[in-house]
């Protein structure tokens, strides 16, 4: 299981989330598919890292989501 980092080439938005295919999953979030980033079209990959289970990857996943509100809340 991936965890993933995806920034809006055109907005200030950073989107963190999980998935067992990374290139398909960066497919929807560009085409628009995806309702919570639909608006922040097109996308780039900024990170990743795997995890063995979708348990370990989902810790990671709230890590990383915590961090980004901990950045734009000192902003």
């Amino acid at each position: 299981m991936w965890v993933y980092a995806i920034s809006s080439r055109d907005k200030n938005y950073i989107y963190v989330g999980l998935t067992q295919d990374i290139a398909a999953r960066l497919k929807r979030h560009n085409r628009g598919w995806e309702r919570t980033t639909k608006f922040y079209c097109p996308f780039e990959l900024i990170y990743k890292e795997y995890h063995p289970d979708r348990a370990s990857a989902r810790i990671a996943e709230k890590y990383w989501n915590q961090e980004l509100e901990k950045k734009n809340s000192d902003s």
